[in-house]
Order: C-alpha cells, then structure tokens, then sequence
C-alpha cells in the first residue's frame, strides 16, 4: 500500500488477515465517496444500505458495497459521468483502479433477487490486486418517501456526503430482511443492522417501507401486516444460519450469543413507527 493508505490503515486494528481485508475494504469504500462528492454526485443522490450505516452511523459490523438511490427517478441518469473522479481521488493516494459494469445475465439468483432493470452496478478494484473489489451500486428508479441529511466523512479528507436518514435506512433494511429472496441461503447482517436500530432506538420511517414494498412486491401493508410478515421471516429462519453468515463481519463474536428466534421476535415487537 502507498503512504496515504497506510496513514488511513493505522486507525484499524490490522492484526489478522480478515481484520486487514476488512479494513483495506472500508479505506477504498471512503476513498469512492470522496472522488463521488468531488464529481458533483451527492446533488443527484444519497448514500444507503449496510456500509452508510457503518461508516456514518457507527454500525459494528464491516460492510463490503456502496449502495446509492437517486434522489428522484432520471433513467437518463450516467454514473460512468463521474468515475473519471473516483480513479483520480484514487490516482492522488498513489493506487491504480478499474472500474467494470456487471452483467445482469451473470447474476447469481441470490445477488439478482433485489436489483431491478433499471439499477446499474459495476466493481471497483485495484488495477494489480483484484482480489479487492466493491460493489457500485445505483438506482435510477427508487422508492420515494425517504429523507437525507449530510455527514461528514474525515478520509481521505473533510467532505460532505448526502445520506438516507437512519428512519429511511430502518426501513429499507427491513423491507430487505422481510422480503429478500434468499432460498436456502441467509443474509445474517440484515438481522445485525435490525438489532442496531432497535438498541439505538431508532425509529422506522413507515411512510418510505410502504413505498417499498408497493414498487418491489405490489403489496399495501399496514403497520400491523408489517409486523406480523416481519415474525413470520423470524420464527421461520434457522438462527444458526443468520449467526454463521454474520460471523466474518463483526468483530467480537460474543455480541451473537444472545441471538435466539425468540429474541429477534421480541426485537420486532419492540418497533416503534415514526
């Protein structure tokens, strides 16, 4: 790594492999956002998902994709009109980067379940070292409804980034937990993200879930439907699953020995709608 990054990377704890891949991660994800906010993108759109939550909000987990939303529908929109300043923000740290769209025909069933037609996605990584890869992710067509504010981000220096309100972000991560189309397979972080906000009091922005879930799932849900699909996803779930898919994430793996199926349903009864 170059002078810069290793600045960045001495306020992680690096002493493990996972620990340092995580932390290389979370360097390139700010490093993204300050070449997006140097291009003018943060007038268009704002910043959601897991890594807002992590980066602006203090969540304990670390999170792999930056998720944005355009602030109103524009199927003209072209984010490729501001990598050029993702790979000079990246230029001036010494690193080179690629960035490539993805092919929606090379989706898995689980990454394709929640991308609509008209999200564009690409991969960001470095030029020599692939194996570091984040997801780019944006919808030119997304539920309205949501509030933003802005954040300061301190690296690679001080800006500004335009983010979903964490009420917004609550009810974006439980339309996910709700409805995400997983299979057999289980995304452990939504059930994280879900204990984080009732345990930081976080309050849901209904308003934005119920436009949700009529784009996504053409369903007009009460607060009451809400909570009653919501513990239906909880008591059918195997906790173990949710537990081992989180485990790569979080840093003190005693935070999961609580979890139980009871306990999320008792997480759920304790929702409180803004």
């Amino acid at each position: 790594m170059s002078g810069m990054f290793d600045q960045m990377l001495s306020h992680y704890d690096i002493s493990t492999s996972s620990a340092l891949r995580n932390a290389i991660f979370e360097i390139m994800q700010q490093v993204a956002l300050a070449g997006l906010q140097r291009g003018g993108f943060f007038e268009k759109a704002a910043f959601y998902g897991g890594t807002c939550l992590r980066i602006f909000y203090g969540l304990g987990r670390f999170s792999e994709d930056l998720d944005f939303s355009l602030l109103k529908p524009d199927d003209n929109f072209n984010i490729e009109d501001y990598f050029p300043a993702i790979v000079e923000e990246f230029k001036t740290l010494g690193r080179e980067v690629i960035i490539t769209k993805k092919d929606k025909r090379n989706f898995g069933k689980v990454e394709s379940a929640f991308l609509k037609d008209n999200t564009h996605v690409y991969n960001l990584s470095f030029q020599t070292e692939k194996s570091y890869k984040i997801k780019i992710e944006v919808d030119t067509q997304p539920p309205l409804g949501f509030s933003t504010e802005q954040k300061l981000l301190l690296q690679p220096f001080s800006f500004m980034t335009r983010c979903i309100t964490l009420p917004g972000l609550f009810a974006g991560k439980m339309h996910a937990l709700i409805f995400r189309g997983w299979g057999n397979r289980v995304k452990g972080r939504d059930w994280y993200d879900f204990e984080w906000y009732i345990r930081n009091g976080v309050k849901l922005d209904f308003k934005h879930f119920k436009e949700r879930a009529k784009e996504f799932n053409d369903l007009d849900l009460t607060p009451d439907t809400f909570q009653e699909k919501l513990i239906n996803r909880l008591s059918s779930t195997d906790i173990e699953l949710v537990k081992k898919d989180v485990l790569p994430f979080v840093k003190n793996p005693q935070e999961l020995e609580i979890w139980s199926t009871e306990y999320f349903i008792t997480l759920a009864r304790m929702i409180k709608f803004q």
